[in-house]
């Protein structure tokens, strides 16, 4: 987060660097920024495996998808609530995953919008069609009471940040 895209800021390039000398876990990094193009090189040389860019934030979103997968990381691209499946179309043959955020992204706890999932469905329907190999995330609201519509709709991965750090994803007696 840069403070412009979305109003508040979190962890940059130089976190992800120190966390990638201690895992070799998969880094899975989503630029809520503007001009995320400007970025990525300093996130693909921290240690990302993973970029997700919101195409609402750049304008040559196929350049820099291709860029992202050139440098031999994953690409993702992401899409607030109010914009359509439809503006990313020419975009989902050059992604390895596509977002769905299901909040206005920037602030944690808030409530899932449920029209947001309909995207997920509409998603895996273009993938099945056209042959593609992309996964689908949500990100946003995903908590206890909303996990079951999320994972539902069809999602591959679900986000969960606040529930997760709260204690609250899970029904009591699941892990």
């Amino acid at each position: 987060m840069d403070g412009h895209f979305v109003p508040n800021l979190t962890l940059g390039p130089p976190i992800i660097k120190a966390l990638r000398r201690k895992s070799d876990l998969p880094f899975d990094v989503h630029l809520m920024v503007n001009d995320p193009a400007s970025m990525v090189d300093q996130f693909i040389d921290a240690g990302a495996d993973w970029l997700t860019f919101h195409v609402e934030a750049e304008t040559h979103a196929h350049r820099l998808a291709a860029k992202i997968r050139e440098s031999g990381i994953k690409a993702g691209i992401s899409i607030v609530p109010s914009t359509p499946v439809s503006a990313i179309m020419e975009l989902l043959p050059f992604v390895d995953l596509v977002l769905v955020m299901t909040v206005n992204p920037g602030f944690g706890g808030q409530t899932l919008i449920p029209r947001c999932l309909r995207k997920v469905a509409e998603l895996k329907k273009i993938k099945h069609d056209l042959g593609l190999s992309y996964i689908v995330s949500v990100d946003g609201g995903v908590n206890r009471e909303t996990l079951g519509a999320v994972v539902e709709a069809g999602t591959d991965v679900v986000v969960s940040g606040s529930a997760f750090f709260s204690g609250t994803l899970l029904p009591d007696g699941d892990a």
